[in-house]
């Protein structure tokens, strides 16, 4: 059974740090796309940052470039993201999903296209406090 568990949300003051874990269970964990989303109350899901387990590469939304960093450790079959200069608009309940390699790459987790299969986290919470 695929599982998902993220960690590591909290409550920081604008401007800090936190590092969010997804560990992966369940699936084969190899050659997957693995994304964070985030949804803030209101708000639609948004994609935030995807990473190919196979050969590191990432994609990231503007809003986050050069703040969050998106990484792997293949012998914990973990992905983590690394978060800083946090701010208000981090605000959001974050989700980690692993999905299939396809359309040649993994950006297209974030967009509505046909094709593989889906597996979410319960999501983690991050606050942040101006």
């Amino acid at each position: 059974q695929a599982q998902l568990v993220e960690s590591g949300g909290g409550s920081v003051q604008a401007g800090g740090s936190l590092r969010l874990s997804c560990v992966v269970s369940g699936i084969s964990y190899r050659r997957k796309c693995v994304g964070w989303f985030r949804q803030s109350p209101g708000k639609e899901r948004e994609g935030v940052a995807t990473i190919y387990t196979e050969t590191g590469a990432t994609t990231y939304v503007n809003s986050v470039k050069g703040r969050f960093i998106v990484s792997r450790d293949n012998a914990k079959n973990t992905v983590y993201l690394q978060m800083n200069s946090l701010g208000p608009e981090d605000t959001a309940t974050y989700y980690c999903a692993a999905d299939q390699f396809l359309y040649g790459g993994c950006g297209w987790l974030f967009r509505r296209l046909p094709g593989g299969k889906r597996y979410w986290g319960q999501g983690t919470q991050v606050s942040v406090s101006s």
